[in-house]
């Protein structure tokens, strides 16, 4: 087990602390209306924002990487097709997704968080579509709701979190079938193997849940896959 650092431990003696039921019910109160005010705010920003897709990365990937070009690429060919992109606003992956989208002239969305370390705010968002959240829970809504597909590169535990998060509601009818793309097969291809070796083996998925998401390599094909579903069905919300 890790050590703690000094903050850290202040931060557990606070979460801890014993609070009186007057204190609990007054700070519950106020974050109710702290939650509904980033719902509000990000709904009359977001309603009329038209057909997107989210692309979801790494926020640590560096602007000369491979990974990077390819989704400022994926990014650029999807906006020439008429789509915004909407990413997590932050550097790394994000900011190559919404830099393809600017150097169109595209819709460029970011949905920033507030976080002690990574996310900062990057140059190629539309100053009228960049939004700051508190809760991830409230962000990961707007991924979802205003996209009408999914393009995942490689990541960490928030991409896998947003991965999951996606097909989930996919898999429960949550949420229209909407395509799901994971890019670069090698970086992927250990998760899919656990997936059929253990989750499906174990009877935990189904056969057909694997359908539910692409693997791809290339910008081309990747593009390729959301192009060909809407040359099939008109566009539409989410839910």
């Amino acid at each position: 087990m890790r050590k703690f650092t000094d903050k850290e431990e202040e931060q557990f003696k606070e979460a801890y602390k014993p609070k009186d039921w007057n204190e609990v019910k007054i700070n519950d109160s106020w974050q109710i209306f702290k939650v509904m005010s980033e719902f509000v705010s990000a709904f009359e920003k977001l309603t009329k924002i038209g057909p997107c897709v989210t692309i979801f990365g790494s926020a640590r990937t560096q602007s000369d990487d491979k990974h990077y070009l390819l989704a400022q690429e994926i990014s650029l060919k999807l906006s020439k097709l008429g789509f915004g992109i909407i990413t997590g606003g932050g550097p790394g992956i994000m900011e190559a997704a919404n830099k393809g989208a600017y150097m169109n002239r595209g819709k460029s969305v970011g949905l920033n968080i507030m976080l002690p370390f990574e996310q900062e705010a990057n140059a190629f968002i539309n100053p009228d579509k960049c939004l700051m959240f508190d809760y991830f829970f409230v962000r990961k809504v707007m991924f979802i709701k205003y996209a009408q597909g999914f393009v995942v590169m490689p990541g960490g535990f928030g991409t896998l979190d947003e991965f999951f998060e996606a097909i989930t509601l996919i898999q429960t009818q949550k949420l229209v079938n909407f395509p799901v793309v994971l890019v670069v097969k090698e970086y992927w291809q250990g998760l899919i193997h656990w997936m059929k070796d253990k989750a499906l083996s174990a009877g935990n998925i189904s056969k057909e849940d694997l359908d539910l998401f692409n693997i791809v390599d290339t910008a081309d094909e990747a593009v390729k896959v959301i192009d060909d579903f809407y040359k099939q069905y008109s566009l539409k919300p989410n839910f």
